[in-house]
């Protein structure tokens, strides 16, 4: 069985304007843990970028009624072979399989950010939790050698 090399947490409001800091808090992960993992350290920007899709969907749709104090959690955890960002936020549950994916030649409002975070990711899963919450789960794999 596999275990987890590092994780980090953060907790942040409801706020666009926190984008930045869960940006850095990330890129700061990733300075101190992905040095010499080369399958990994050359994802940065895509994960950093799927991140920010993530986080900014959680504010601006998940917690649109919602005050913004309201908390979204961020857990980010390198296994050997993996690196896992989970956003856990407390907005009304969605089903992605919903959302249409944008026709190639066409403009369509909205759908875009899933349709992005599918193409950064390995796996983007969404889930709701037992105790209410709602998790993005974005994966990226490692190269097999």
């Amino acid at each position: 069985m596999l275990a987890i090399v590092e994780q980090d947490h953060l907790t942040v409001k409801s706020e666009l304007k926190l984008l930045n800091l869960v940006q850095q808090w990330f890129e700061q992960f990733c300075l101190r843990n992905l040095s010499g993992l080369n399958w990994l350290e050359s994802q940065q920007y895509r994960l950093n970028l799927a991140l920010a899709e993530g986080f900014t969907n959680a504010v601006r749709h998940a917690h649109q009624a919602l005050p913004p104090e309201t908390n979204i959690d961020i857990d980010v955890l390198l296994w050997n072979d993996k690196l896992e960002i989970r956003i856990w936020d407390y907005g009304k549950p969605f089903d992605p399989d919903a959302i249409a994916e944008p026709e190639p030649g066409t403009l369509q409002v909205g759908g875009y950010g899933w349709f992005l975070l599918r193409r950064l990711a390995d796996e983007v899963v969404y889930e709701r939790d037992t105790d209410g919450r709602n998790c993005l789960l974005i994966v990226k794999h490692g190269k097999q050698d």
